[in-house]
């Protein structure tokens, strides 16, 4: 009798378990769905369209690799390539470091720290066409920015200063952001590491090159990761200060801008779709080089 006690209990726990699965899988179930239904299919589908001289009709003919041959000598879009990879190296140090001492400046026994959190983020909430009609406004030759400074320098119609000041704007209002990520790594930083720096006798910039940036080498690698990408897809400051044509002199023709141009402008969804698919090669090379080199750090 205790033995067949002892398999009913197993099978009912059988049971219990095979159900509690059952259910976490049923929960998993529909974000997987969405996911493969708006993420994965799109991309499936881009890789095919790829493949096609592809109108606003529809497919028109089968083109095999011509697209991906045209691409490998396109001028143009290897120099928006170019531009969006000398804006990604630029805008991601200057980001990741406001935002770190944003973080630092809240995180402390700052007085009013509250209202600070939220001023340094609103930049990140505001709507990036109303920052960038400002921003226009603001340097224009005859704005207030060369106003204050005695120029008459127009910044975004000007090719030597246009995407320069498109970094600077987005390295602005995206701090915001990375403020709060590097405040979530920063608050979990144990305390006691802090007590022991103090009782050794550590100043605060020792403590801080010693201790903080050291232990947030999780904040670093996840920071880096979501800066990167974003900045390898910037499109809506350099389609609003250009019009939407790259320029002045394609100055401001980022990647993404560059398939809005071939996809939407063009209607070439063919050519378009190939270039879609290169970016995306582009950022997940870049991401897993990234995840190769650093991702040790978001265990250690």
């Amino acid at each position: 009798m205790a033995a067949v006690a002892a398999a009913e209990t197993a099978g009912s726990l059988r049971s219990a378990k095979l159900r509690e699965a059952l259910v976490g899988y049923g929960f998993v179930l529909v974000p997987m769905v969405v996911f493969a239904f708006f993420f994965i299919y799109p991309i499936v589908y881009a890789v095919y369209i790829s493949f096609h001289d592809w109108g606003i009709l529809g497919k028109e003919a089968s083109v095999g690799l011509a697209n991906y041959r045209f691409l490998i000598e396109d001028d143009l879009f290897w120099r928006a390539i170019r531009r969006t990879i000398y804006y990604t190296v630029g805008v991601v140090p200057a980001q990741m470091a406001l935002g770190l001492f944003l973080a630092v400046i809240v995180h402390s026994g700052l007085r009013g720290r509250t209202f600070f959190r939220a001023a340094y983020y609103f930049p990140s909430l505001a709507s990036s066409a109303a920052i960038t009609a400002i921003a226009i406004y603001i340097l224009n030759a005859d704005g207030l920015l060369n106003a204050a400074l005695g120029l008459n320098q127009p910044w975004f119609n000007d090719s030597d200063t246009a995407l320069e000041s498109i970094m600077g704007l987005n390295a602005w209002t995206t701090s915001g952001t990375m403020m709060l990520f590097y405040l979530a790594s920063l608050q979990a930083i144990p305390t006691d590491v802090y007590e022991a720096a103090a009782i050794d006798g550590a100043g605060r910039w020792r403590t801080f090159w010693k201790i903080t940036f050291p232990l947030l080498k999780p904040g670093h690698f996840f920071v880096a990761v979501v800066s990167v990408i974003g900045a390898l897809k910037v499109f809506d400051q350099a389609f609003i200060v250009s019009g939407g044509a790259g320029g002045p002199a394609y100055s401001t023709l980022t990647g993404v801008l560059y398939l809005y141009q071939i996809a939407i402008q063009d209607v070439d969804f063919g050519y378009g779709a190939t270039v879609g698919v290169a970016l995306f090669v582009l950022i997940f090379t870049v991401t897993a080089i990234q995840r190769l080199l650093f991702g040790k750090a978001e265990v250690t």
